[in-house]
């Protein structure tokens, strides 16, 4: 048995080298998978494992003799590297200090992001955790000004197509079956939003992405975690804040992409291989204007047990 992605049905294939093996159960402890056993003193692959490898690596990664390889679902002993230090990794202080200094920047400067910034982020968006491995997340990238620019007018001329969506016959005809909450979200912010982003376009106010320099988008696959794309993009956006960069969450556009035939061919024309539940864009270029004051945000509940 296996778990399925959009890169791979196979499991991983555990190798263990018996002779560097020393039965410590490292490897045995840190396998949620139950992939693993000791059996005289040595690890040995189980013969029932939840769902077989999912290829996660802890085990390789673990292992202090290097007797574990992990091959196929998008991994190899090649994939690894030297665990950083904690001296080099942020505090906590730190991080809070970066997390509280970044601000949505809508108002970017024209200077390009020079290609070794953006393949930075992309590093540091790599590392996002994921539902299952591989990753199933899928990065469209648009480097340039102009590219963000046009993708925003092209997005309004399609929108122009889409209108009757956010018509108030519409709206009221669906209200039955969206509920109240639905109904509200279109009435108050999905319709207003649709009609701001194609008037301000027709105006020469780019108000779907702020001409920003940079535009990255994070989708999943029909096989993803909900959560994978934006956690990933969440992770790009902490990297680009660390590089000095602005940024900006901006999430309106993946909606409007996903169904019918209008849809799969506004995809298709940029490249974007899959529908996906979830679907954020992080808007990023070097800040044009600079924030004095930081603000505190709450949940909305924060109940103990």
């Amino acid at each position: 048995m296996t778990v399925p992605t959009s890169r791979t049905n196979e499991c991983g294939r555990i190798q263990i080298n018996s002779d560097l093996c020393n039965g410590c159960g490292l490897c045995v402890s840190v396998c949620k998978d139950y992939s693993l056993t000791l059996e005289n003193n040595k690890a040995i692959q189980s013969v029932n494992p939840l769902f077989g490898c999912l290829a996660c690596g802890h085990c390789m990664m673990i292992c202090p003799q290097g007797a574990i390889t992990i091959v196929g679902r998008c991994t190899s002993e090649a994939d690894l590297i030297e665990m950083p230090s904690k001296e080099e990794s942020a505090s906590y202080p730190s991080l809070v200090n970066l997390l509280y200094r970044r601000r949505s920047i809508r108002e970017f400067k024209d200077t390009p992001v020079e290609k070794e910034v953006i393949d930075r982020i992309i590093e540091a968006a790599q590392t996002a955790p994921m539902g299952l491995p591989p990753s199933d997340v899928h990065l469209l990238v648009f480097d340039t000004q102009e590219k963000v620019t046009d993708f925003a007018k092209d997005f309004c001329g399609y929108l122009e197509g889409m209108k009757w969506f956010v018509s108030k016959w519409f709206l009221a005809l669906m209200r039955p079956f969206w509920g109240k909450a639905n109904s509200d979200l279109f009435k108050g912010f999905v319709r207003p939003c649709v009609y701001a982003y194609i008037n301000y376009m027709k105006k020469g106010t780019n108000i779907v992405n702020y001409d920003a320099p940079v535009a990255m988008y994070f989708y999943g696959s029909p096989y993803s975690d909900p959560a994978d794309p934006v956690i990933a993009a969440t992770y790009a956006m902490i990297a680009a804040e660390s590089l000095d960069l602005g940024t900006c969450m901006a999430g309106a556009v993946h909606p409007f992409i996903q169904n019918g035939k209008a849809a799969k061919k506004f995809r298709e024309k940029y490249g974007i291989r899959e529908k996906s539940r979830e679907g954020l864009f992080v808007l990023m270029g070097y800040p044009k204007v600079k924030y004095t004051k930081a603000i505190k945000r709450t949940f909305a509940s924060v109940d103990r047990f």
